[in-house]
């Protein structure tokens, strides 16, 4: 089982970078390009949050566009730049059936053969910030008891924080106790996949590993100390690659682009293809 973890879209149909700075909608179209080049293929993509810049059902319905020619299930999450009711309205059919709503929020349990999915809603309408409250928490509780089968939790909002005070300000601000007795108790939860933070960072959370994924577009600025700015750069774009083998997930950071290489570690080798 091979899935692909896109986030951090932030697709926008007026035709303006973002920031006046970012053509997100090429960079994603970029990515789809890679992604259809990976062999072996993704089993599916996961796309973990701020679809859209500004929620729009124009931005989704370029955002589909742009996702078309990827042929295999794609699973997305709202992210606090998404509108629940746009998304779930520009992504009918079959390939997204897991939109469906559940008590409000866009949440979904999907099986992926030795894998489970659950999908997690920690938006709140018109905030930066993300929330689990107790209804959340409950479906997500009632998901893990009822099959012990190794199983991803995916969220936007990553539940610990990174020392990016900026981001930090408007992460997960309520559930994350919660969320963390939930997983200890249900040691099935073999990662905890976000996005929000355009950079791959790592944390223990438990009893597992939390992990956020880098953006296809701008990526958020590394700068640790207190009271930095909310900056982004253009480090190279990237997505991650998580791979199921022999029991176990080993996530791979991908960055976009074409690069040269590969070659061979032999000074007299032809270059590999």
């Amino acid at each position: 089982m091979l899935i692909a973890q896109l986030s951090d879209l932030h697709i926008r149909a007026d035709g303006r970078p973002a920031y006046g700075i970012v053509d997100t909608a090429g960079m994603l179209a970029a990515c789809v390009v890679q992604l259809q080049r990976l062999d072996p293929q993704p089993d599916a993509v996961l796309v973990t949050g701020d679809l859209a810049d500004h929620g729009r059902p124009a931005d989704y319905a370029l955002l589909r566009e742009l996702l078309a020619p990827l042929a295999m299930p794609l699973f997305l999450l709202p992210g606090n730049h998404d509108e629940r009711e746009a998304l779930r309205a520009a992504f009918p059919g079959p390939r997204f059936d897991h939109l469906s709503q559940e008590s409000g929020f866009v949440q979904y349990a999907v099986d992926l053969g030795p894998l489970r999915l659950l999908a997690l809603d920690t938006v709140v309408p018109q905030q930066g910030h993300g929330v689990l409250c107790a209804q959340r928490l409950d479906w997500l509780e009632r998901r893990l008891a009822e099959d012990p089968r190794p199983a991803i939790v995916a969220m936007h909002h990553p539940p610990f924080a990174t020392g990016i005070a900026h981001m930090d300000a408007i992460g997960l601000l309520q559930g994350a106790a919660e969320l963390d007795a939930i997983l200890r108790s249900h040691p099935q939860v073999e990662r905890v996949l976000c996005g929000h933070l355009h950079r791959a960072i790592q944390a223990r959370f438990g009893g597992t590993l939390a992990s956020t994924c880098p953006s296809p577009a701008h990526q958020i600025a590394l700068d640790l100390r207190a009271g930095a700015p909310d900056c982004f750069t253009l480090e190279p774009p990237g997505y991650q690659l998580h791979a199921w083998r022999g029991g176990r997930l080993v996530t791979h950071t991908v960055v976009l682009g074409d690069w040269p290489g590969p070659y061979r570690f032999c000074e007299d080798a032809p270059p590999a293809h």
